[in-house]
């Protein structure tokens, strides 16, 4: 159990620090229905990543290990994500905004305001399982679970838990700044918002070159 644990861990931080879903849980704790659509949000995220983090694992945990150790397929579609992860690592740097520049926003963002908890929810299933970005990442931690332990239903269980706890992270932390600053956390917020907004290419960049390279070098190793 620890040894899938301890695999899928970092790349579980890599979905905590993913800057958009931050944003949207910050600008939902400023709109109308600021509790209702935060908590909607941040429910359904922790499902989404629970979900897909599990099944991938749980799948992937189904095929035999070699005798000499893990499975070479899992070795190969960790080459493969490393790749992925990779090349969306580029895109993201090619695409940061350049000194000076203002960054564009997404064009979910200026609807948030509008928004019912049920959309709230369904934007961070989006945001937490069809984002490429997130979506790799965490199918990512489901394979690196699954080659940790495989055929160990309960240990597969037990680290999904962990990491969609940790990767939830990230959006409970202004949920929690909401409730516990009080008058407070408004500026705390918007200034959290303006930082993430700013230098979500270069932090996703940065972010997926390091687990990308990890899965890569784990991926090679199994071969």
């Amino acid at each position: 159990m620890s040894a899938a644990i301890g695999q899928s861990l970092p790349i579980a931080v890599g979905v905590l620090v993913s800057p958009l879903p931050i944003v949207a849980v910050v600008l939902m704790l400023v709109s109308e229905r600021a509790r209702a659509n935060a908590l909607a949000f941040v429910v359904a995220w922790f499902l989404a990543v629970l979900v897909l983090v599990g099944v991938v694992a749980l799948l992937a945990g189904t095929a035999a290990p070699d005798d000499d150790g893990p499975a070479a397929w899992t070795g190969w579609l960790k080459v493969v994500l490393g790749v992925l992860l990779l090349f969306l690592s580029v895109r993201q740097w090619q695409g940061r905004p350049r000194h000076g520049a203002e960054p564009p926003a997404p064009k979910w963002m200026a609807a948030i305001e509008q928004f019912t908890p049920v959309k709230s929810a369904g934007l961070a299933v989006l945001l937490g399982a069809v984002n490429p970005k997130n979506l790799l990442l965490t199918v990512s931690g489901g394979v690196a679970i699954a080659a940790a332990q495989p055929a160990d239903t309960t240990a597969t269980v037990v680290a999904s838990i962990v990491f969609a706890v940790v990767a939830s992270a990230g959006v409970v932390t202004p949920v929690v700044i909401y409730f516990s600053m009080g008058a407070r956390a408004a500026q705390v917020l918007d200034e959290l918002k303006t930082w993430m907004i700013h230098n979500n290419a270069a932090i996703m960049a940065v972010l997926l070159l390091v687990i990308g390279a990890k899965m890569l070098g784990d991926g090679i190793s199994v071969l």
